[in-house]
């Protein structure tokens, strides 16, 4: 017999046969071997195998795992179902009995190559391959959990959760954000799954028994959500930064009014239900300014809505009325005698009770800062060349600048001669007979016009609002409160805060429309003095125009050109008209014509009304739960799929109105083509 370590020089066919010859006498020698043999036969065969790896170049280590790879995958190939069992029954087995005995840094060394193992496997399969492994990977988890105990169970959940725990510990920056974004879109698909599973086709197959009231697809639930930075109150729908601009915009709390305004806005006794259903006649009576507008609009019968048409506008004349004129607004406060001011405020406005009358004018004597200064200034002014200058945008002195306070007299007005003011400014004369318009942005519009409202003479939006930082309450350079802002953040309902606004019911709808009227002034003015950042002059119709050269290119349009974005606009209308054809004419023309209107009875309404209010009088409140309500329609449409498969969508901005009309097409038979268009109503109005 040879030397073990001299070369053999066989054909091919000798070494086959010796093999064979070997692998032939091993059987034999296994079957007549003791279990004791065996096992030190294997313990001998592990440790050589162990002493040979710890020894082999990588390129002999990957060329050994190759082969038995590929030996382990033609012996799987051929095997029968039970053999398969059965093996991989004594591979979990010997796995289980191994993972038992380790520590916990084996664990974990071994947790980390199995992942890495697993993530360098994962780039190099194909599609399919990929979802075949998942799908096997979550039949073989369920089968497992639904075999483990309620000990085995609390284990697992026990352990993923310090698993979990130590991963988000040691996270960076980026690793943070890129699972919150991961679970944010995971929870998205899941619920637009449910969504959909849940209402697919439904508008086909209605059910008339079944209740939706607790649908939380349907049901927009309560306003429960609170503002961090301002603890405003919202649905879970609106917009985070709704209230406040996500603490960008500070204002000082509004006080609630002391006795007698806090009894009468009650709505407990007759006399204070009156004032409440005539609270706009009793603002009249006090209001220091007129005020108008192009059109008011006026039914026959009970209206609960304040609409206004064109433009509004206030004016404001001199402390005293002209020889031998009746004294109106402002200077029924410098009559003198009492008595002669309550009889001129009840032949003034009628229908309004004496004794409310007498009472709130005591009040408003007592605490409104500007009836103070008037009167005081009026006894500083000997001629009528004197004048109250009262200054646009005087920011209190002590307050930071983007909070105010109610104003004292030194900060209100000065007296002087002379034409020292700006345009903006209000200009008081001790007697004449002309009248001064109130510009819109003036700090002091607000409380000359609505002193039942702001009774301390409060001020309001002014173009120097600042906004500040979240974090450090800094003024931020360069950056203004707007008016929609300022008063999106007034009317909000908030934790621990009365809001007088809120309870003045009509008074409150003036206020609101004369505000909105403001806000898009504003606009308005921003557009005017932005014609060159606009591109104005691009626009294709005035190119038109000119080109066409049969007209006077100087007479041409109007000196604003107003762009798309403008709502009712005739750029903005033209634009969803076409829109409106293009969908019609690739899609079809629409099946369904869906009006989605408001319920005043909706829970969401009800709930949060304030004692003795009827729906009527909060419109800010019915066009919040309006816009949820819309949303809600919208999605059970174009997401769920009620009425089939959306294609396409249209919507009229962010300024709905209501009612909404929605247009859904399709086929004649295959509903699976959608379009929404909105009506929207040029002239302002709260309904």
């Amino acid at each position: 017999m040879p030397p073990k370590n001299i070369a053999r020089f066989e054909i091919l066919e000798q070494r086959e046969a010796r093999l064979k010859y070997k692998r032939e006498k091993a059987a034999a020698f296994k079957e007549n071997e003791t279990p004791e043999s065996k096992k030190a036969r294997l313990d001998a065969d592990r440790d050589k195998a162990a002493a040979a790896r710890r020894n082999e170049k990588p390129e002999v280590r990957e060329a050994r795992l190759k082969v038995a790879r590929d030996k382990a995958a033609a012996a799987r190939i051929n095997e029968k179902p039970e053999v398969r069992e059965a093996r991989l029954k004594a591979m979990r087995d010997k796995a289980s009995t191994s993972r038992s005995n380790e520590t916990i840094e084996v664990r974990e060394a071994r947790l980390a190559t199995d992942l890495l193992r697993h993530r360098v496997a994962a780039l190099h399969e194909i599609t399919e391959n990929v979802e075949s492994r998942l799908a096997a990977k979550r039949t073989m988890r369920n089968q497992d959990r639904s075999a483990e105990n309620d000990s085995q169970k609390q284990a697992r959940l026990t352990a993923d959760n310090f698993r979990t725990t130590i991963k988000i510990n040691n996270e960076n920056t980026e690793e943070r954000e890129a699972r919150l974004d991961a679970k944010s879109t995971r929870n998205r698909l899941n619920e637009r799954e449910d969504y959909q599973t849940q209402f697919k086709m439904m508008a086909l197959n209605y059910e008339a028994n079944n209740s939706y009231d607790n649908n939380p697809h349907i049901m927009i639930g309560e306003m429960a959500i609170v503002c961090p930075h301002c603890k405003a109150v919202k649905w879970k729908g609106e917009p985070p930064g709704m209230c406040c601009s996500n603490g960008k915009i500070k204002l000082i709390q509004q006080e609630s009014p002391p006795e007698p305004l806090k009894s009468l806005m009650s709505g407990d006794t007759s006399h204070s239900r009156h004032f409440l259903l005539n609270i706009r006649k009793y603002n009249s009576c006090f209001q220091m300014t007129s005020f108008g507008a192009t059109k008011e609009i006026r039914e026959k019968g009970f209206m609960p809505t304040f609409k206004v048409q064109g433009q509004v506008h206030q004016f404001i004349g001199s402390l005293l009325p002209a020889k031998e004129e009746e004294s109106k607004f402002l200077q029924i406060y410098f009559m003198g005698d009492e008595e002669k001011q309550v009889n001129q405020r009840c032949a003034a406005v009628q229908k309004v009770r004496k004794p409310i009358i007498e009472s709130l004018q005591v009040f408003l004597h007592q605490n409104n800062q500007y009836i103070r200064l008037f009167k005081n200034a009026l006894e500083k002014m000997p001629t009528d060349e004197y004048k109250i200058i009262i200054k646009a945008d005087k920011v209190p002195q002590g307050q930071h600048p983007g909070r105010f306070n109610a104003p004292t007299m030194n900060e209100v007005g000065i007296v002087m001669v002379g034409n020292d003011f700006e345009r903006r400014d209000i200009v008081l004369h001790k007697r004449n007979d002309t009248l001064q318009r109130v510009v819109e942005t003036h700090r002091s519009y607000d409380a000359l016009q609505y002193p039942l409202i702001f009774w301390q003479g409060e001020d309001g939006y002014f173009c120097g609002i600042p906004q500040v930082d979240p974090l450090t309450s800094s003024a931020l350079a360069h950056k203004k409160v707007s008016a929609m802002a300022f008063y999106a953040y007034r009317i909000m309902l908030r934790e621990n805060e009365e809001n007088h606004i809120l309870k003045c019911r009509q008074l409150f709808h003036q206020f609101i429309v004369d505000m909105y009227a403001k806000i898009e002034s504003e606009r308005l003015m921003y557009i005017r003095y932005n014609q060159a950042k606009l591109r104005s002059e691009e626009y294709i119709h005035l190119k038109d125009d000119i080109n066409s050269m049969d007209f006077d290119p100087n007479q041409i349009g109007k000196m604003v050109i107003l762009p798309s974005s403008v709502t009712g606009s005739p750029r903005h209308m033209h634009e969803y008209s076409q829109d409106a054809m293009a969908y019609v004419r690739r899609y079809g023309r629409p099946d369904l014509f869906i009006t989605f209107t408001c319920n005043k009875s909706w829970s969401e309404i009800r709930n949060n009304l304030m004692p003795g209010q009827n729906a009527t009088d909060r419109h800010d409140l019915i066009a919040r739960v309006f816009r949820q309500k819309l949303v809600k329609m919208i999605n059970l449409i174009t997401k769920s799929g009620i009425f089939g498969e959306t294609q396409c969508t249209q919507l009229n901005g962010k300024r709905e109105v209501f009612p909404t009309h929605i247009f859904w097409s399709g086929c004649k038979r295959k509903l699976d083509r959608m379009t929404l268009t909105e009506s929207y109503v040029r002239n302002y109005q709260i309904q």
